[in-house]
């Protein structure tokens, strides 16, 4: 038997930084994002009965657990790790984990992999869980399980699929808003978005713990610069309502001028340079992806002036990266079974059947 889960990847447009529970808590925060087509996969076989093994694409590494050995969550595997033991899985399951996108660029991978495992372990355990019960799962391990100072919109983002406004109430509420955007102004917003990958990864951690500290303090710079990128969220998602994708892609700039105020290490000189190169080339607005630091550069841009964008970028040594938006979230995309499965997985595949969009073959 073989399960294949996955979740897609996301960019977010205003709003990172104020979904991290040490600013939420104390003001409430809102993220406007979209998933995209590049995913994070999770594929689950049956293994020795003795032991469970893991195996990373992403990092070149492998994990088994030998029989009486506690799983401990360290290394490049902490995350996977910590999910597999959330579910008490002991042994017997071979996971094998990939993603399209490289770790540490901006496209909240790690949240990705965490809602795609997730999925696939509930799946293969016979559960039957929600969007919002795998992102509320995925966000207690790695915030309150393994401590990472990281925020909430990654996870719901992965899980829901979408372009969403999705809120954070100061009691810990999440609430997920599809943007139900004017006839062809959808398509018309994907075909403005560009991304441009600055040939660097990097960690979130440092940028992010900055960030939770001075939140945590409200220390003025930080917490006013946040406010003023939790408005002008709220503002993007009125233009597009609207249709005004110029008036998004301002907006945009806007946000990222606060956003590179928060910490020294978000932006450089290098990606100063590209991000004004776009400007002038014909790119309205943009950003680095995720907290900063390296990754994917988004822009704005009208179709008509995206040749220039390219040229210019790509002669700084960026490369574009072509994707679309993605509406579906996360979900089991096959779950194969021989003719000597048990009665126990049969049924789960018929309760997964049609919304988990699973195939028994």
């Amino acid at each position: 038997m073989v399960l294949i889960a996955r979740a897609p990847m996301r960019i977010s447009f205003g709003g990172g930084g104020t979904d991290l529970p040490a600013y939420y808590e104390k003001y409430g925060g809102m993220v406007v994002s979209t998933t995209i087509n590049h995913y994070a996969y999770t594929i689950l076989t049956p293994g020795d009965p003795h032991s469970l093994q893991v195996v990373s694409a992403d990092y070149h590494t492998f994990y088994r657990r030998p029989p009486c050995e506690d799983l401990v969550w360290n290394g490049d595997l902490a995350l996977p790790k910590a999910v597999i033991n959330h579910f008490e899985v002991q042994n017997g399951v071979n996971i094998f984990l990939a993603s399209q996108i490289p770790p540490g660029t901006g496209l909240g991978s790690s949240g990705s992999v965490a809602v795609a495992l997730i999925k696939a372990l509930a799946f293969w355990c016979g559960l039957d869980l929600s969007p919002y019960e795998v992102a509320e799962m995925a966000c207690f391990i790695e915030i309150e399980k393994m401590g990472m100072p990281v925020g909430k919109q990654d996870q719901y983002a992965a899980a829901f699929g979408g372009l969403n406004c999705i809120t954070f109430e100061k009691d810990g509420t999440v609430v997920v808003e599809p943007l139900h955007l004017p006839d062809g102004v959808l398509q018309r917003f994907q075909k403005w978005m560009m991304l441009f990958f600055t040939g660097t990864s990097r960690q979130s951690s440092t940028i992010l713990r900055y960030q939770k500290r001075a939140s945590e303090k409200g220390e003025y710079p930080v917490v006013e610069r946040l406010h003023a990128i939790k408005e002008l969220a709220s503002h993007m998602k009125d233009a597009l309502g609207r249709g005004d994708l110029e008036g998004f892609g301002e907006l945009l700039h806007l946000s990222w001028l606060n956003k590179r105020g928060l910490v020294r290490t978000i932006s450089n000189q290098f990606i100063d340079k590209c991000y004004t190169a776009a400007r002038e080339a014909g790119a309205i607005g943009g950003k680095i992806t995720g907290a900063g630091g390296g990754g994917f550069m988004m822009l704005c841009c009208p179709p008509e002036r995206q040749a220039d964008v390219t040229q210019v970028l790509e002669g700084l040594g960026l490369r574009r990266m072509n994707f679309a938006f993605d509406q579906e979230g996360a979900q089991v995309m096959w779950a194969v079974s021989g003719s000597t499965s048990s009665s126990q997985w049969n049924t789960v595949f018929a309760q997964a059947q049609p919304r988990e969009q699973a195939q028994l073959l």
